[in-house]
């Protein structure tokens, strides 16, 4: 998306940043940094709904519900469900109120009841108020049987006849096209996913895409020779992803561009960087409240994702009411971004490129770890302490003994002892699954390295 020219230097010094502010961007603001982040305060517009209409004429929300990260209960119930199917309803009942109307979930989110809680919680309305989205999540047995089996499963879990929005989930991991090929071509299970959209079983066929981006322009070649009609793709869109993608993964910029140019419309996961844009540190945030002060930080990003055209909808996935409300706020109606705002985003973006983070969206695809660690939650706390300002680096920094502290204290509290970073082994069977391709590995010893020296170091 092309934007006009502005005095950049004119706009950023107005807002604070510049070489002299870095250390503090990067690092200031203690170990309560991050708290300017609170959703706002205000009404919630009903009957505003910003909504984009595809090309096979759906009117779809530009908020998308997310179903991978359901509320769920203290312990689970008899049957193994975790999902707390009454927030679910409510959750549900709020969004459909508010003019939500698509619902995107798979057979392997929540422990594989994501689909049945989802299907409870939309069965209660009339099929034609809402658009399901579930996916083909073939990842480790490929067989024609297992596949097909998986996909009529859907249909029963979501009690539907017909899936209005179906994807191969998670295209361009493991080794490429070879691997596409396996999953998708050489079983027959594309073909036969064609046949079902032809008999109205399926409404719109499609694919969300990580990493490889020869597999990416691989499933376009395939559109443009006439050998499948894609009609929507997933991707993965930010403000951070949109020309500095992680390593492994492709920029948005690029994905969006090669969509636009066939008229594919793009559905938006992660645009809030699995929820490292919406905890940012008090300097980054309160250059946005300077500009916007009763709206969000999360709020910023989903303007982003939201601001480009081909975007059909943009998916959240709304644990909570306040996120829900919030995120309705932000697209009742969408205000799209002024030029000055890309321009502040894309130095945010630049500024947070210097975190020493780890580019984890806690899609818990890694999950479970043979060995008990919840690496999302390990890889989530030390995020957050960088965003915040909370990591110490060494003795000189006059907020060293309180971040030691930090650190450490909300370490034990969000990770119990036996699932932290220094029970891996390294066996590498989380790496094959992670979409964003880290060395889960590596980086656990990291920060297993970094959190014994806190604890040496006693001052």
């Amino acid at each position: 998306m092309e934007k006009k020219k502005i005095d950049r230097r004119e706009f950023l010094k107005t807002l604070g940043l510049g070489a002299a502010a870095t250390t503090a961007a990067l690092y200031g603001c203690g170990p309560k940094g991050g708290s300017a982040a609170s959703a706002p305060a205000g009404e919630v517009p009903a009957g505003s709904m910003t909504y984009r209409t595809s090309p096979t004429g759906d009117r779809v929300s530009l908020l998308g519900y997310g179903c991978m990260r359901w509320p769920q209960l203290p312990t689970p119930a008899a049957d193994g469900n975790p999902i707390d199917q009454e927030t679910v309803n409510a959750l549900v009942d709020y969004a459909i109120a508010h003019g939500v109307n698509y619902f995107d979930t798979a057979p392997v989110y929540l422990q594989g009841f994501s689909e049945r809680s989802t299907g409870i919680a939309l069965k209660r309305y009339p099929r034609e108020r809402y658009y399901i989205a579930t996916k083909m999540s073939n990842f480790s047995n490929f067989s024609r049987e297992n596949s097909l089996a998986m996909y009529r499963q859907s249909f029963k879990e979501l009690q539907v006849d017909y899936i209005d929005y179906y994807l191969l989930h998670s295209v361009g991991g493991g080794k490429g096209i070879q691997t596409f090929n396996d999953r998708f071509i050489d079983n027959g299970v594309l073909e036969f996913l064609m046949r079902e959209r032809e008999a109205g079983r399926i409404r719109n066929l499609g694919w969300s895409f990580h990493n490889s981006v020869k597999v990416f322009d691989h499933l376009l070649k395939m559109h443009d020779e006439g050998k499948v009609h894609w009609d929507f793709v997933q991707i993965q869109l930010n403000y951070v992803d949109w020309r500095h993608a992680s390593r492994g993964n492709v920029n948005a910029e690029y994905l969006y561009g090669e969509l636009e140019k066939r008229n594919i419309p793009a559905v938006v996961m992660e645009p809030l960087l699995g929820g490292r844009l919406s905890r940012l540190n008090d300097f980054l945030v309160g250059r946005f409240k300077a500009l916007r002060p009763t709206q969000s930080t999360a709020s910023w990003a989903f303007r982003y994702a939201g601001s480009f055209p081909n975007v059909l909808t943009v998916l959240s996935g709304m644990t909570y009411m306040e996120h829900l409300q919030d995120n309705i706020r932000t697209y009742s109606p969408l205000e799209e971004l002024a030029e000055s705002d890309y321009e502040l985003l894309e130095d945010t973006a630049q500024v947070m490129l210097k975190f020493p983070t780890v580019p984890c969206t806690e899609c818990q695809y890694c999950m479970p770890c043979p060995y008990g660690l919840n690496i999302p939650a390990i890889f989530a706390h030390y995020n957050k302490c960088v965003n915040e300002g909370n990591v110490p680096k060494s003795r000189q920094d006059p907020n060293y003994r309180e971040a030691r502290r930090a650190f450490l204290v909300g370490y034990d509290r969000s990770v119990p002892r036996l699932r932290q970073a220094s029970h891996c082994i390294g066996c590498n069977r989380c790496v094959e699954h992670c979409p964003q391709s880290i060395k889960i590995p590596q980086q656990l010893r990291r920060i297993d390295r970094f959190v014994e020296q806190l604890k040496q170091d006693t001052l």
